[in-house]
């Protein structure tokens, strides 16, 4: 059984870059297209990894993580990986405040996009 990936972004082609990656990694991949989306998956159904954008209309990554994080169930502790193309250290401070597990600047190349999600997911141990 594959673990499964949601991959929140508000670019289409974003999403399907990442979700290429990861479906030929072997995971199984579900997209949303912004945080109010995202949310309404993760209360419906399990992840192992949510990967987010920051930079979204309607409800930004910071925003979703953090309300992630707020709510009961499992999905509160699902691991979350930020990705973003702003490279500042504030940027990365304002993830981690939010319950981001790993921020990760765009463009993330395949080989560590994979390693973080092995390693966060707990399928790179094996």
């Amino acid at each position: 059984m594959s673990s499964e990936v949601l991959i929140v972004d508000d670019a289409a082609t974003v999403r399907m870059y990442h979700g290429g990656i990861l479906r030929d990694a072997g995971f199984g991949v579900l997209e949303a297209a912004n945080g109010y989306e995202a949310l309404e998956m993760v209360l419906t159904r399990h992840f192992d990894l949510v990967i987010s954008d920051v930079n979204m209309p309607q409800m930004d990554g910071y925003a979703f993580v953090s309300a992630l994080r707020r709510g009961a169930g499992p999905s509160s502790s699902t691991p979350v990986v930020m990705i973003s193309t702003e490279s500042a250290g504030a940027d990365a401070d304002q993830a981690y405040a939010a319950g981001a597990n790993m921020y990760l600047t765009k463009p993330v190349a395949a080989s560590e996009l994979v390693s973080v999600v092995l390693t966060l997911t707990g399928c790179g141990s094996s």
